[in-house]
């Protein structure tokens, strides 16, 4: 039995029910006559996928900021063979045309470049002589001044890597992209390549990859084509019902004024939710005909309304937008940006609210062909990087699985070098863990404190306690902190003697 089918058979029946419902709601993707088509004869200069069009705006407006730098690190330990490695690396750059494209401005249009020639190399640099300490310290260093150095998106390369020596069985690898050549989606595609090319270069074998069935630039084409006419309408018109002429930007307390975002500069704080508390949300979830996604934004949405004190809470989260089996294996910036409204109105009960946000998460991902650009245009929203007119908030549920890293006589481990950006006031991401749930809540550091993060972080705990607990209570009666919920218990007390 294969995995796909091993874990549809493990489903409960409402979680069959709810993945029915989720292949029902994407019926209207790709058919066979729908693929997408490669372009064999293409001009050099092209259309850019309208996220690209988006992003060179932000970046025309702050060529300077790296706030859409991506960022990965990773210590290889054992015998590296650079050679095969800077091969495998080549490899991965000419089987991806987006990896060998450059975007500019040409008659007042956006138009992306693809060049047939390589131009990535791997940045060798010797760090072998260094004390431990101070060799640490350089590695943190040289791969910050990597991660915010910024990018000119006219000019190749729009990726570095660059591969530290701290002695012969020990390096460390850094790779920078700019997010219009690529996603989190890509990241593990490049990592799952560059490993399986490794191999098979470092022993003398030809590359195991089968060449890709279309390029991005294929797929840019494809969506300027497609999305326009009746079906960019009816996706549009779903989006002005649920999003138009709505005051849906939170009023959160905050330790500092508001203001406009700055610099992308955040600040983050992880936690873990127990394992007992991460079963039992998985086993009312599955009772309910929900997705532990819906479970989590929901009970986000509480705090979000106990908070602000508004009813109707608006919270962006992403998409890998990948919907299409040729798009799988692609490097590219294809991720979209989907706004979920909440109802949380009158007398509510967390079973009712699951309901209510589960219809609207699976009504959205219905509409969700239409690139968050077009809808912010037919919002008539500002064109900017940051949009608080619909939501400063995200949420976010990372179950696309790590990439299985293994390269022959090398460890891999990951290397958290704590380059927080944002580009919201608040984002919570929640992935599931062996020991539970881990949280992370990455925020603007001008608004908020620290203590004020790790107060919300408990608020949450305690909340998500009590959802569990009691799903059919009011949801405005369920206590935030432990304190409240004694206190509760002392009045309900009281009550009971008189």
């Amino acid at each position: 039995m294969s995995e796909r089918n091993r874990r549809i058979a493990e489903l409960s029946p409402a979680r069959l029910k709810l993945l029915a419902e989720r292949l029902a709601a994407t019926a209207k993707k790709a058919t066979p006559a729908e693929a997408i088509p490669r372009r064999v004869d293409r001009p050099s200069c092209l259309p850019v996928s309208f996220p690209q069009e988006r992003m060179m705006f932000f970046h025309q407006v702050d060529p300077q900021s790296h706030a859409f730098n991506i960022n990965i690190a990773l210590r290889l330990t054992g015998r590296l063979n650079v050679i095969a490695l800077d091969a495998s690396i080549s490899e991965v750059v000419r089987r991806h045309e987006s990896l060998r494209t450059s975007f500019d401005y040409i008659d007042g249009e956006a138009r992306q470049t693809i060049s047939p020639e390589s131009a990535v190399r791997v940045n060798l640099v010797g760090l072998q002589d260094l004390e431990a300490n101070d060799a640490e310290a350089t590695v943190r260093r040289l791969a910050t001044d990597q991660a915010v150095k910024p990018f000119d998106l006219s000019k190749l390369p729009l990726m570095r890597l660059t591969l530290l020596r701290l002695g012969e069985q020990e390096h460390v690898a850094f790779l920078t992209m700019h997010h219009i050549i690529s996603d989190g989606w890509s990241m593990r595609v490049m990592v799952e390549e560059v490993c399986a090319l490794y191999e098979a270069f470092s022993q003398g074998r030809p590359s195991p990859l089968r060449e890709l069935e279309i390029q991005y630039a294929d797929f840019a084409l494809w969506q300027r084509e497609r999305l326009r006419g009746e079906l960019l309408e009816a996706q549009l018109a779903y989006w002005r019902g649920q999003l138009g002429g709505k005051q849906l930007r939170l009023n959160l307390p905050t330790d500092r004024p508001w203001r406009p975002i700055q610099d992308f500069k955040g600040a983050h704080k992880y936690f873990i939710l127990p394992k007992g508390l991460s079963d039992a949300l998985n086993e009312l979830s599955a009772q309910e005909g929900v997705t532990l996604f819906m479970s989590l934004l929901a009970a986000f949405n509480v705090l979000l309304q106990r908070y602000s004190g508004q009813d109707e809470i608006a919270v962006a989260t992403i998409i890998a937008n990948r919907n299409r089996k040729e798009l799988e294996s692609l490097v590219g910036f294809f991720v979209n940006s989907l706004v979920l409204r909440a109802d949380l109105s009158g007398d509510l009960t967390y079973r009712q609210l699951l309901s209510r946000v589960r219809k609207v998460t699976l009504d959205s991902y219905a509409h969700q062909d239409v690139p968050f650009e077009l809808v912010a245009e037919a919002l008539s929203l500002a064109r900017d990087a940051y949009n608080s007119s619909l939501s400063q908030v995200m949420f976010i549920f990372q179950n696309v699985p790590v990439p299985e890293m293994k390269m022959s006589g090398i460890a891999i481990s990951g290397i958290n070098l704590d380059l927080t950006v944002t580009r919201f006031d608040l984002v919570l991401t929640m992935s599931e863990l062996p020991e539970g749930l881990g949280g992370t809540i990455d925020y603007r550091p001008d608004l908020f404190d620290e203590s004020t993060i790790a107060q919300m972080v408990e608020h949450f705990k305690v909340l998500l306690e009590g959802l569990v607990a009691s799903p059919d209570r009011d949801i405005q009666s369920l206590p935030l902190t432990r304190e409240e919920d004694s206190l509760e218990l002392v009045w309900a007390f009281n009550d009971e003697l008189e």
